[in-house]
């Protein structure tokens, strides 16, 4: 199981969102390859509030994330759910991971920290001050899964790329966008080094026994916004397997939070946990999304979007013949949901 989140990736970069064309041919394609899903909201703007979403499943808090707050150590999450199995568990990334406080998150929660300082000057070939390039980090993460299935061991990667992030520099001759020219190219590359990535990892023995998922950490464009605006929340989601997942496209609205949940329903698993995220294939789920900057916390629904703000103040919007005991009713499950994740070191401190 190798679980990508990718920098800064937008739905709004997909050739089907309209807005770009051609500029992601490798995710245009593995959506028809792939379980995909084309209406996730991704519960902030920064790259640790997506890391905390794939990894504990969990409503964001106004204020910090989890992995940036103090005894945050033992919790459940997705990693040990993974190690219970017998699976080597790592976390991989290609910067240093003392940056917002990531790898003692990681470390304490169950995770082999593999990053910038585990690997050698040798084998990069470009790297930024976030960390080296994505067909890099792809290079230590097929190294590090041909490690554990060496000694028969399965193996479970979270996986943070940078290159999508300023200053948007990459391996010249990769793409037709010149490095360090914007955004675009670095999406751009971002999507050749996803493609380069598969390609190697299918002449691996471990290939057909081994499920990928690729997810945005955050939108693009959603950073610095005083009112919730959920379409920069968006990001694309991709469960792939070629012997293992069948390919569906679903156009339900999902949080980032029920990506794990669907992961692990879709491959059969059955486990008890603490978290929020819902198996969205079920025929009983009922859509709902959780988006935040850093003191703003909203929740969405078939009803409409509520926002808290600090000093118990609200923002409603609602959906087109929602009326004001629809409000109330929005407003009320936003704040059950947020008062009760508050609490997570009761309910996620593992037992």
């Amino acid at each position: 199981m190798i679980v990508v989140v990718i920098e800064s990736l937008g739905y709004e970069f997909l050739s089907e969102a309209g807005k770009y064309k051609g500029l992601t041919p490798v995710m245009d394609q593995l959506a028809n390859e792939s379980l995909f899903f084309s209406k996730v909201y991704a519960t902030g703007t920064r790259t640790v509030r997506g890391l905390e979403a794939i990894t504990l499943s969990i409503p964001p808090q106004a204020g910090m994330s989890v992995i940036r707050q103090r005894d945050n150590g033992g919790l459940y999450n997705t990693g040990r759910l993974f190690k219970e199995r017998g699976y080597d568990v790592k976390w991989v990334y290609g910067g240093y991971g003392y940056f917002d406080n990531m790898n003692e998150f990681f470390s304490s929660n169950g995770f082999t920290v593999v990053d910038r300082t585990n690997i050698s000057d040798r084998a990069v070939a470009h790297e930024t001050v976030w960390g080296i390039s994505d067909e890099d980090l792809f290079t230590e993460v097929l190294n590090q899964a041909d490690n554990s299935f060496d000694v028969g061991v399965k193996f479970f990667q979270l996986v943070l790329t940078t290159s999508n992030h300023s200053p948007y520099t990459y391996p010249e001759g990769r793409v037709a966008i010149p490095s360090g020219t914007g955004r675009l190219g670095a999406v751009s590359y971002s999507d050749w080094a996803v493609g380069d990535f598969l390609n190697r990892a299918k002449e691996k023995p471990w290939f057909d026994s081994t499920v990928f998922l690729f997810i945005g950490d955050h939108g693009a464009a959603s950073a610095g916004k005083q009112e919730l605006n959920p379409d920069t929340h968006l990001v694309p989601l991709f469960i792939y397997g070629p012997k293992l997942i069948e390919p569906k496209r679903v156009d339900k609205t999902v949080s980032q939070i029920d990506a794990i949940p669907t992961l692990l329903a879709a491959m059969g698993f059955e486990y008890d946990s603490s978290f929020y995220g819902e198996n969205v294939l079920d025929p009983d789920y009922q859509p709902r999304y959780f988006i935040s900057n850093y003191q703003y916390i909203g929740y969405g629904d078939q009803l409409g979007l509520a926002i808290l703000k600090p000093v118990r103040q609200s923002t409603v919007h609602l959906e087109e013949g929602a009326g004001d005991q629809d409000k109330a009713e929005l407003i009320r499950t936003a704040v059950s949901y947020y008062q009760h994740a508050s609490r997570w070191r009761e309910f996620m401190k593992a037992k």
